[in-house]
Parts: C-alpha cells; structure tokens; sequence
C-alpha cells in the first residue's frame, strides 16, 4: 500500500484541467431515461432486498446526448438500512442539464438551469474510479464545504450529491453514511474501498462562469489598466478570505481562476473573478490544547509539492511551505498580467501568462531558478520601460526567496488598496 506522502505527490501530478466547484443541501442525482419514478407499494423488508437491488438496476436513468436532470428530494433518495427494512424517497426536478461545457481526466462540466427560478448554475460530474479522482474530489469538497460565507471572488459550492449504481444522497462533512465512509477510506488508503464494478459518481453544483478563465480573457484582449486595477484587488480579497477561513489553495494560476461577466446599468459586461480549482487545496485543523482557536495558515506548514511548476515558490520544490506560497504565486500572476509575460506549455502547446526567469536558451521558472539562487535579483519591470514603484516594490516582496519578507494576505489587500486609491494606474 502506498504511503499517504506518496498517494499525495501523484495526486498533485494529475492534470488539472476542471472547471468547477462544491455544494449543500437535501437533493439527489437520477439520470435521465426511463422508468425511474419510484416503485408504490413495494415491500422494502431485508427478505425482498435482493429484489429491491434488481429494481433499482432496472430503473436507473441512462445518459442520452449527454443530457441528465437533477432531482431535489426530501430527505434522502437513497436505500436506508434500517431495523424495520430498506425504503426509497420520492422526487421532483431541480436541475435541468443544458449542454457540456468542459472535459478532463478528472470529469465532466455541464451548464445548468435550476428549473423553480431559470438560475443557471455548473454541474461537474467526477467519476470515482480511481483513488486520485476521489482524493481530489473530497479535497475540494472538503475545502468550500468549510466556508461558511459566501466571497464574490471565491466559486461558491451550491450542493453535493453522491450516487452509487442506483443509490443517491447529499453529500455532508462527517457524514455517517456508507457510500460517504466509503470514498474516505478509498482516499486514505490510496485503494478503491468498494466494488469497481459499481457505478461510482459526485455531482457538484456551483457558480456557473460564462466569461472563461482569466487566461483566455486577457491573451484576448488587449492590456487594460482598468482590468489590472480590477483584478488585483479582487485576487487580494479572495486570498485573503481564503486564508481566513485557513484554507491554502496551493494551485493558483490564471486557468485556475474563472470568468463571470455581469452586465452594469450601462450593459457593458464586468468581469468578476473566481478562484476555482480546490482540489490540491488543503484546510489547516486546529490541533493541541485549544482546537476552538482559529489556526494560522501561516504557521501550518505543509510537505507535498502541489501545483503547476511555474507558479510554485521555492519553499514549495523544497517540501516545507505554508499559505506564503499562495502569496509567491500571486505575485507571479499579477507580474505577468501586467507585463503581460507569456509561455508556451511543452505538452499542450498553449500559451500561458506567466513569469519566468531565463538561463540561456531556456526559460525557468521563478521558484526553481531562487531556490538554486536565492540571492538572485529579479529585473522587473522586464518588459515595460518603467513601472509604478509602489507597484514593483510589492511584486518583489512577493516574490521573495525567504517566506517570511513576503507579505500575508491582509497586508498584501491592504497595500494594493492604497496604491490603487493613491496612484491612477498600477502600471505605469
């Protein structure tokens, strides 16, 4: 059996190319098709359960084009064991699915409308098959599943739903349940706990983003202040809420944040962002004498290299970081967005922002060249003639080599504050 340091390092190489984030509340997940309205009647006693399995086979819902609905129910629509036998729940639509929007190797997203208001909403659909999907899966429920507000900045989990073959539930932290007990196990284990054959699925229900990710919209468009403006104060505050809530995201990056353009009275869209992407996020736990007492995400420090390999801090290649290297990423961001600094991925062949030092011929990623280097200097502006100097300060403080001269998150919301009301532009 692989160690947990092991199963964590793999997990962190899984391509992260979803879209999407978590949930809350009493629904199930059927997919469409025939027949699967529930049996009136039945005899739900333990001697009738081989045929109640055999029903349920027989009513799940199959995918046509791709297209599925979601059901609310009002309590569980799932077999519940019990002393007296097994029962099911009715149902009625809550979602309607629209088309897919996204792929990847760790699942499905979909556009959805919730049928009772015409609200639309993402539907992601992950397949339990494997234990990387799942750990992923459970990091990021486990993550947006803890806060308890919502951030105009930070995707919002809607719901969550748990199907196995025709069983269906809600999704809750701590959950009692055996379908729930069973993705835990499979995630600690680094082994699927239950039976392969069986049909394993999550459904997460959350912002729908109609404007892309932050990569595609600005390599888009040409350089704007107002949006660097924008953008870096609305980066600052979600890190910041994040961190509050003792969360480290660990893989931020332009195609980790999402689009939602909403129209203003003059019809022009406005572009606010969302930090999406949680599933190599990790939630720092109170521990010791006192586990009421908020934890600092800056002293909760963590060993496993998580991220993508040009946004990561030296600390990180080194296996001993904390919520420093969310800043250290930021920081590669905001240089890039206003310099408008690309690279071209070796595997997907897309051109991404992102800074980068260079050694010779070839380009090197900030983090790896200051851990070789520390001492290194950063030549910013790199590409512009000159740059705001409160501006450049703070880039390089955020990019320092050592943790600790780089700045926490409230600092950091609080400074891009001051600049943006005390300077017109931020890159100039």
């Amino acid at each position: 059996m692989p160690s947990a340091e092991a199963r964590e390092a793999a997990l962190c190489r899984v391509p992260r190319d979803s879209r999407v984030a978590v949930v809350r509340g009493d629904i199930s997940v059927l997919e469409s098709g025939r027949g699967a309205s529930p049996v009136q009647g039945w005899d739900y006693s333990p001697a009738n359960r081989r045929d109640l399995q055999r029903m349920a086979k027989a009513t799940q819902r199959v995918i046509r084009s791709e297209l599925l609905s979601l059901y609310h129910v009002s309590t569980l629509a799932n077999y519940i064991t019990a002393s007296d036998g097994v029962r099911m729940v009715s149902s009625q639509p809550k979602y309607e699915l629209v088309q897919e929007v996204g792929r990847g190797s760790y699942g499905l997203v979909y556009e959805a409308v919730v049928k009772k208001t015409g609200a639309r909403v993402a539907v992601k659909k992950i397949r339990c098959h494997a234990p990387e999907n799942v750990e992923l899966a459970l990091r990021e429920f486990w993550a947006l599943s803890s806060i308890q507000s919502q951030h105009p900045n930070v995707i919002h989990l809607e719901e969550c739903i748990l199907q196995k073959d025709g069983m269906v539930q809600k999704m809750t932290h701590g959950s009692t349940s055996s379908l729930y007990l069973e993705l835990v196990e499979t995630s600690l284990k680094g082994e699927i706990a239950f039976d392969p054959r069986s049909s394993y699925y999550l459904w997460f229900v959350m912002d729908f983003c109609d404007g892309g990710d932050m990569n595609a919209y600005l390599l888009s468009r040409k350089p704007n202040r107002k949006t660097n403006t924008s953008f870096m104060l609305q980066l600052s505050s979600a890190l910041a809420f994040l961190h509050k809530n003792q969360i480290i995201h660990r893989d931020l990056k332009p195609d980790n944040i999402l689009i939602s353009q909403s129209r203003t009275p003059t019809g022009v869209p406005e572009p606010t962002l969302k930090v999406a992407d949680f599933g190599l996020s990790k939630v720092c736990s109170a521990s010791g004498l006192n586990p009421e007492e908020p934890v600092s995400v800056n002293k909760c420090f963590l060993s496993t290299a998580c991220g993508t390999d040009f946004y990561m801090a030296p600390e990180v290649w080194e296996g001993h970081y904390t919520a420093k290297a969310d800043i250290f990423a930021l920081g590669i961001i905001i240089w890039a967005m206003l310099e408008r600094i690309t690279f071209i991925d070796t595997e997907t062949k897309k051109e991404l922002l992102g800074s980068y030092v260079k050694q010779g011929t070839e380009i090197v990623p900030v983090g790896e060249a200051l851990l070789e280097n520390p001492k290194m200097e950063l030549h910013i502006p790199v590409k512009k003639k000159s740059m705001n100097a409160s501006m450049k300060q703070l880039i390089k403080e955020m990019l320092a080599a050592n943790p600790q001269e780089r700045p926490d998150a409230f600092e950091l919301e609080l400074r891009l504050v001051k600049i943006a009301c005390k300077e017109c532009n931020w890159d100039t």
